[in-house]
């Protein structure tokens, strides 16, 4: 049995049945914004990464500094636990989050799923502290996702079914200010937090909603005492053009989580901000991952910061968007095809029908680029150093591909 033989039958991918599993791709390297890959039969591509592994890896791979950093950080310590204990890597990255973010304290967490629920956990024992034990729900935008833990899960309404014996939070229409209105006037008494994906909601259907809309969820709950909890996992460290995506509404949440490009990608790494104030109300946060603030993540998180704030990544994701625009947003009135978004480095096609995932991600990889449709979407969040022949050649795969699958 080969490696890919021995992966498919015995090592569980995400999403992907384990009876019934699909073939996946054996990465050989990766540098750059390509990724060198093998298939089942030994053949050998070479593509340029759409996805930045998963929305991550914001300066491509195999990134010198970023190399140096880790390097330099393992010759000191790889790991020391954080209770009771600090390091030089965790106070820096600190400083720089709080600084970027304007919010007071610092919460690190292994993933970015633990960084929500550190954010709910946070909330609630916020209010009991405040002698408020029955604000313990949470209201949320439908088609939402805010990560794989059980509570996380429960607060995206597309994945609720599956854990259907959790509390169900209140779900609230996207741009319905009205609703969201009437909704807290109701229900506040039982409220903890309001959570949000600011502007773009990600893996719960890729849709983007108005600045506008942002403020008036801000203005609500400041109105009706609720907590806002912001995950901007997916949005944060430049991906909508902005810094962080609540920078369109100029808002500012109570708590804010972050993670994926924290680190470049490099290492799984959360963080969960929130103020003075809350922090005061909660005292002892009742959490405590065994890598904590690990001294690696740290040092690459460092490291991929400044190596963003000393680029010239804004003008480079208006690159990608003005590209994205110009190449797809055209397609909108071909057959099969319901809706075309772009915003920053963000390029979704919504097709009519479901997606044959196994199909179109070979055909993706056979033409050279590497993509990882979901459902109806067809997408891709490059990294941001990518160059205009290389994002136009997977925006002409795109177009060949979405032209295969409406006429099979």
């Amino acid at each position: 049995m080969n490696d890919l033989e021995f992966d498919k039958n015995h090592i569980w991918h995400p999403y992907t049945s384990i009876p019934n599993p699909i073939s996946s791709f054996l990465v050989k390297s990766a540098d750059g914004v390509y990724l060198n890959l093998v298939d089942e039969k030994g053949n050998n591509y070479q593509c340029i990464d759409g996805m930045s592994s998963w929305w991550a890896v914001i300066h491509g791979y195999n990134h010198p500094k970023l190399n140096q950093a880790i390097t330099k950080q393992l010759e000191n310590m790889a790991h020391t636990m954080f209770g009771g204990l600090t390091h030089q890597g965790v106070i820096e990255l600190s400083r720089k989050l709080i600084k970027l973010t304007k919010l007071e304290k610092v919460f690190f967490s292994d993933s970015g799923s633990v960084a929500v629920e550190v954010a709910l956990k946070m909330a609630l024992q916020y209010w009991q502290n405040r002698n408020k034990p029955n604000k313990k729900q949470f209201l949320t935008l439908e088609n939402g996702y805010h990560g794989d833990t059980f509570a996380t899960m429960a607060l995206g309404s597309g994945f609720h079914q599956t854990f259907n014996h959790l509390e169900k939070p209140f779900f609230v229409e996207v741009e319905n200010s009205e609703q969201l209105e009437q909704t807290l006037k109701e229900n506040h008494q039982n409220i903890a937090a309001m959570v949000i994906e600011p502007i773009v909601q990600g893996a719960g259907g890729m849709r983007f909603y108005s600045a506008e809309y942002l403020k008036d969820i801000r203005k609500l709950c400041s109105k009706y005492d609720v907590l806002l909890v912001v995950d901007e996992i997916a949005t944060g460290f430049g991906r909508t053009g902005k810094l962080f995506a609540c920078e369109f509404a100029n808002i500012q949440a109570d708590i804010l989580c972050l993670g994926k490009a924290l680190t470049g990608g490099y290492l799984s790494l959360g963080a969960t901000l929130t103020t003075q104030e809350i922090s005061k109300k909660i005292g002892v946060l009742m959490h405590g991952p065994t890598f904590m603030a690990n001294p690696l993540a740290c040092s690459v998180a460092n490291t991929s910061i400044d190596l963003l704030l000393n680029s010239n990544w804004q003008e480079q994701v208006l690159m990608i968007e003005k590209i994205l625009k110009t190449e797809l947003l055209s397609l909108k009135n071909k057959k099969n095809i319901a809706d075309v978004r772009v915003l920053g480095a963000i390029g979704v096609i919504e097709m009519s029908n479901n997606i044959e995932l196994e199909e179109v991600q070979k055909q993706c990889v056979k033409n050279g680029i590497w993509l990882r449709p979901f459902g109806k979407l067809l997408y891709t969040m490059p990294p941001f150093m990518i160059k205009k022949e290389q994002l136009k050649k997977i925006t002409n795969v795109i177009k060949k591909v979405i032209d295969n699958v409406s006429n099979p």
